[in-house]
């Protein structure tokens, strides 16, 4: 559902992407990881169009996506930290979406309805605690049934309760053959969601696979353990290049 080929990016100097190969694919759920500065942000950037490759092409749903904007309708993003007008309300936030995309009929508001939102649907946003935010950005994300999911780092903030709400609500989209992209520096969050793992480190795709796969060759039981278990090997291999 989204292929990228031979993706590059530079920002000046400094190559942030460095010809990624990715093919994420409907009915899966795809952990992106890697540390601070790895280009996970950036990649992302480049699948909403927000930023724009130096080399390379994104497909989206077998479609090119330069100079294409109606591909956007097809996803659902979920930023780390949603930015909203100050002096609006939650219900108007919510309202304004739906005005937005009057073609679509029928919204889910699952998420408005556990999160509890449509209780606090007058208050402004300006006054809204970081976790609450973070609810809005999730509601809106999941609203018009999209059949691709961007959640950036999606339960940083939230409270226990709203926090399982939100992976019960990424694991019915994956079993509803959405496809469901997260990152997360979480990994113990992202165990319970995600089918495959793609690792970034300096712009480069370090490690891509099945999560079972990676268990099983790393004889690991855990994920954060696994994926340690994977870099140590691949850094006794072969030391990763400087930036």
């Amino acid at each position: 559902m989204i292929c990228l080929q031979n993706i590059s990016k530079n920002f000046g100097k400094l190559p942030v992407l460095r010809n990624i190969q990715l093919e994420w694919r409907a009915g899966s759920s795809y952990g992106l990881i890697g540390p601070n500065g790895s280009g996970k942000t950036t990649l992302i950037k480049c699948i909403l169009g927000l930023a724009i490759p130096d080399a390379g092409t994104i497909h989206v749903d077998g479609q090119v996506i330069k100079n294409q904007e109606v591909y956007r309708k097809k996803i659902g993003y979920m930023p780390q930290i949603g930015r909203y007008p100050d002096n609006m309300t939650i219900g108007q936030v919510i309202n304004m979406m739906k005005a937005i995309r009057p073609d679509v009929t029928h919204v889910d508001e699952d998420l408005l309805r556990a999160f509890r939102l449509d209780a606090m649907a007058n208050k402004r946003m300006r006054t809204l605690s970081g976790g609450t935010r973070q609810k809005v950005s999730a509601a809106l994300a999941f609203l018009f049934s999209p059949p691709i999911l961007i959640l950036d780092e999606p339960t940083a903030g939230l409270d226990p309760i709203a926090s399982e709400a939100l992976k019960e609500k990424i694991a019915w989209a994956k079993e509803n053959g959405k496809l469901v992209v997260i990152t997360s520096h979480i990994l113990s969050d992202l165990e319970e969601l995600i089918t495959d793992i793609v690792y970034l480190h300096e712009g480069y795709v370090r490690y891509q696979n099945r999560v079972a796969t990676l268990m099983q060759d790393t004889g690991e039981m855990r994920l954060s353990r696994a994926i340690a278990h994977m870099l140590r090997a691949q850094q006794a291999a072969q030391p990763l290049p400087a930036a």
